[in-house]
């Protein structure tokens, strides 16, 4: 497990005999990134939070051996409703039986250690969710963790909202598209909108806080730095896949210490 593969281990391309001898060789830990397809303003692609999370996904993967789950495309991004074309979204109910599921199956076909790489800070609430639930559902059987691409280090956090605490489309996402998947963005269509949540006590949809479904300034995006954000990200996550894959609970848990499965959402 020590040795970086020459590629990432993306579990869809093996067949299920290379897959038995990947965990009869104790690999037996995935990364599972976490998307959207939403409305990114004039300017992003909708699937942006996806091509963010698979790519940083990928990278630890290529460097750890941990092999990667194809992404979540379709996620909970009802916040931005229907006013600009391009978003579809699961309600959070969906999401979380989802993610509950998909753990499940992990279980039943012999991973002992799932962490979930996010991308989408609309699925924060849910995510955490479904975490406290899997924990439960499969104590002592399973490992569950959640990332957020977005906050690896105190350092990546306070760079992609420093030009928006209610950020969406803005420099930090531009910068990383614009290094990732340049063909897919348009800077010639690019407009800042500021962030006009600040000291507000109730929560609104983008709809009510966006003019064009951007909050930031990504018109100050580049290239160059999405190449080296990325590489942060990256490195980042990297150690945290590495220190995952040595990892055991602090203490043992009990015949008696887990909800009963099957218990209702």
């Amino acid at each position: 497990m020590s040795e970086r593969p020459t590629q990432p281990v993306c579990l869809e391309h093996l067949a299920w005999p290379a897959i038995q001898e990947m965990q009869e060789a104790g690999r037996r830990m995935l990364l599972l990134p976490i998307g959207a397809t939403e409305q990114h303003g004039p300017h992003l692609p909708i699937n942006t939070d996806t091509i963010i999370a698979d790519a940083c996904a990928r990278a630890a993967s290529e460097a750890t051996g941990v092999p990667v789950l194809p992404p979540l495309v379709y996620t909970v991004s009802m916040g931005h409703t229907a006013h600009w074309p391009g978003t579809f979204s699961l309600t959070h109910e969906t999401f979380l039986r989802t993610i509950r599921e998909l753990a499940d199956w992990a279980v039943a076909t012999g991973w002992t250690k799932l962490l979930l790489i996010n991308a989408h800070f609309g699925n924060d609430a849910t995510l955490r969710a479904a975490v406290e639930r899997i924990r439960l559902d499969h104590l002592g059987r399973l490992q569950i963790g959640l990332r957020h691409t977005f906050s690896l280090t105190p350092t990546i956090w306070q760079y992609f909202i420093s030009d928006a605490d209610d950020l969406h489309a803005n420099q930090a996402e531009t910068d990383l598209l614009l290094h990732l998947a340049p063909e897919h963005v348009w800077m010639e269509r690019v407009a800042d909108d500021p962030d006009r949540t600040a000291d507000t006590i109730f929560s609104y949809p983008v709809v009510q806080t966006s003019r064009n479904g951007v909050t930031g300034a990504p018109s100050r995006g580049t290239a160059e730095r999405g190449r080296s954000l990325f590489a942060e990200m990256t490195h980042a996550l990297t150690k945290i896949a590495r220190q995952a894959q040595l990892e055991q609970p602090p203490l043992p848990a009990g015949p008696d210490d887990a909800w009963p499965h099957g218990a209702p959402l």
